[in-house]
């Protein structure tokens, strides 16, 4: 392994690259091409399988994420505000805060999941208890026992979505990633689209009965449910692929050998783990890290109005009940277009075209809503303004494939953008002013702000990365002589991952970020 040499014309000179720090064998690296006939065959049924076990389980979690999250809103018509004594922007106070406690702890829990290793126990773990503390919740008396609830509430869910993510990209190469996490957030849009109806439901069912509120069964319920599912999660959802006992041994070696083929290199830590400290270094120290957590912020925090979803349907001038009902359809019209948004992207193998091109179309439903004031044209801009969630299936795949390796890196990255995304989370309810109905010139303002800061975000990225890829071309050419920049990337790589100079050239070979 120490006698292999790069030549000055950055031929490697020796193909092997066995070590004793996790590097690859021999057998592995000569494996870094492509899956064969038989191997493509296995893919399909893999694929399949894959999908019929995990994706409903994320899915119907994610969906009960949501719930549990925005029942606090449901309860706000049902007296939660009086029943608790709410004065001010309490409420508001209420609704944020569980966003401090959420961004504070998904670092560190997904560091803590990629070195324990299993997803079920840990994802299943804290399902059900956000689904107890959301239960409990019922016995808030004041202001102080719903923001420690809220506050609980937020710690326990931290670890749920950036760990899925993360979970995905163990299962998913990157051009599978896309349309499964747009599955994967379909949840969080069902969610808006029936969540509030179903609250409705069970509301108007149980006011008073055994001495409660309505607001309290609602949480009771909902609660109860998530718990039972964290159940279900801890015994039914595979770890990884080589621990799946439902995979045979030609499916699990397919499984890992095509992420490995993807990414040129096998998709693990250094032996015994690489180190969860490493791993946030590296995350922290690359700035694709940075332009993505600033795009998902950005995101985040013009998606904001989906908190006060009812209270703009409401500036249309219909009953309550109506309002809600006419909140389902942008959703439901959402769920099925992020879809095709997804497929064709993964079919194109583009990420920044389909990243960029709801921008506008969101810009233009804020100016709709901000200045009209019939029902077609103010109606017609909330489904124009839902297009920002065909971004996020779009974002989230960006980052599997903007950041592929190693693990430990990789997990931290999602935890970081993640935190930094759901950050304006904790301001973006207080933009939202009772002044400034019917338009809400102060909120859409934002929202615009926030997408132009987006796009500068995307181009960036498609910058970084176009400049990237051409460091790995000239890698991979073997006739073209290398810089002393390639070269100390190179050695970058090498100390990282414990090899040598012609080991980290090897590991460029075939890869490039999708753009």
């Amino acid at each position: 392994m120490g006698d292999n040499k790069i030549g000055h014309d950055g031929v490697i000179l020796d193909h092997e690259v066995l070590g004793e720090k996790g590097n690859l064998s021999h057998e592995e690296a000569m494996h870094f091409g492509a899956l064969t006939e038989e191997e493509l065959a296995i893919e399909k049924k893999l694929v399949r399988k894959i999908d019929l076990r995990i994706m409903p389980l994320v899915v119907l979690v994610y969906l009960m994420n949501y719930i549990d999250r925005n029942n606090y809103a449901a309860a706000r018509l049902q007296g939660l505000e009086e029943d608790l004594n709410l004065r001010g922007d309490q409420y508001q106070t209420g609704l944020s805060i569980l966003f401090v406690s959420y961004i504070i702890a998904q670092v560190p829990s997904n560091l803590l999941l990629n070195h324990l290793g299993r997803p079920s126990l840990y994802l299943g773990f804290f399902v059900c208890a956000w689904g107890l503390v959301s239960a409990l919740t019922c016995l808030v008396k004041n202001f102080a026992g719903i923001v420690v609830a809220r506050l609980m509430l937020g710690f326990m869910e931290a670890p749920f979505f950036p760990g899925v993510l993360f979970y995905l990209s163990k299962w998913y190469t990157k051009k599978e990633l896309n349309l499964r996490m747009s599955i994967f957030y379909s949840g969080s849009l069902v969610s808006g689209a029936f969540g509030n109806l179903i609250a409705a439901g069970i509301l108007s069912g149980l006011a008073g009965e055994m001495g409660l509120s309505a607001w309290q069964w609602l949480y009771i319920i909902e609660g109860a449910i998530t718990v039972f599912i964290g159940i279900v999660i801890i015994f039914v959802l595979p770890d990884f692929p080589s621990t799946w006992k439902r995979l045979s041994p030609e499916m699990k070696h397919v499984a890992n050998r095509r992420l490995a083929v993807e990414a040129a290199e096998a998709d693990v830590d250094e032996a015994g783990g690489m180190s969860q400290l490493k791993g946030f270094k590296l995350a922290m120290t690359d700035s694709k890290t940075y332009m993505l957590a600033i795009a998902y912020m950005c995101i985040t925090g013009a998606a904001g109005f989906q908190n006060f979803f009812p209270t703009l349907t409401a500036t249309l001038g219909y009953s309550r009940i109506i309002s809600l009902l006419l909140c389902a359809p942008p959703y439901i019209f959402m769920v099925f277009y992020s879809f095709a948004h997804s497929v064709v992207s993964d079919r194109m193998g583009n990420r920044f075209w389909f990243f960029m091109y709801p921008i506008p179309i969101t810009i233009v439903g804020c100016v709709v809503f901000m200045t009209t004031d019939s029902f077609g044209p103010r109606y017609f801009s909330l489904f124009l303004l839902i297009f920002i969630f065909a971004m996020n299936g779009t974002c989230y795949a960006w980052i599997a494939s903007a950041i592929p390796r190693p693990p430990a890196k990789r997990a931290a990255a999602y935890a970081f953008i993640n935190s930094i995304g759901n950050s304006a989370s904790i301001w973006t309810p207080f933009t939202y002013r009772k002044q400034d109905a019917p338009h809400y010139v102060l909120a859409l303002g934002i929202c615009i702000g926030l997408q132009v800061v987006a796009a500068i975000m995307g181009v960036s990225m498609r910058i970084k990365l176009s400049r990237q890829n051409k460091r790995l071309e000239r890698m991979e050419n073997e006739d073209v002589p290398l810089t002393e920049r390639d070269l100390a990337k190179l050695r970058r790589t090498a100390e990282v991952e414990g090899i040598d100079l012609a080991a980290a050239r090897r590991l460029q070979k075939g890869y490039r970020y999708m753009i």
